[in-house]
């Protein structure tokens, strides 16, 4: 114990002790005080190491549901390689013919995935008559609108709603979270 501390307990134990009080006064007048062994101080015994901490479980990588679905429309439809493709050189036969099986592929992704259905099932081009209650989100009116409901116009697209969202599960590396199809190299 420093100085400064032995001094507080010394002063503290005078001032509310009357044992330490005569004590400490005999001490001062230079007479031989009998005073107690000091205490034994107990020191704690080292504590035992800390177990190391487990390694934190690796991350799952994260990947953009967009790129999910880009990658399995540009591998189920050749989406990708078409839309990029420069078609100026191509007659419109060819064209046609490739937009077949990419429309063939990329509606059934979208079927599988989606479940798309129309938001009104109703035929385009016939009358509909749209409701005080009908959603912004569900009818867009356009042409000659007026705030009083009920309106009576053509249905001129019936809009597409999704019934589900089943989306692949992704399974690849963060250093792969951007490839939406492989290079392919031909051996010979």
């Amino acid at each position: 114990m420093g100085r400064i501390g032995l001094a507080f307990r010394s002063f503290f134990g005078v001032l509310l002790n009357q044992q330490t009080a005569s004590k400490v006064g005999a001490a001062l007048a230079g007479e031989t005080v009998n005073l107690p062994a000091p205490a034994a101080i107990e020191t704690p015994a080292p504590a035992a190491p800390a177990p190391p901490k487990p390694k934190p479980a690796p991350t799952k990588p994260v990947r953009s549901d967009a790129f999910t679905l880009l990658e399995t429309l540009q591998r189920e439809a050749r989406f990708l390689d078409f839309i990029q493709e420069p078609l100026d050189a191509y007659d419109d036969a060819q064209v046609g013919a490739a937009v077949r099986e990419v429309h063939r592929g990329t509606a059934s992704v979208l079927q599988r995935l989606f479940g798309l259905q129309s938001v009104i099932e109703q035929p385009e081009g016939t009358s509909y008559e749209v409701t005080a209650d009908a959603s912004a989100a569900q009818v867009r009116l356009v042409g000659n609108v007026s705030n009083q409901r009920p309106l009576t116009g053509e249905l001129v697209h019936a809009g597409w709603r999704a019934t589900k969202c089943d989306l692949p599960a992704w399974t690849g590396t963060t250093m792969h979270t951007h490839i939406l199809a492989p290079a392919e190299v031909e051996v010979r």
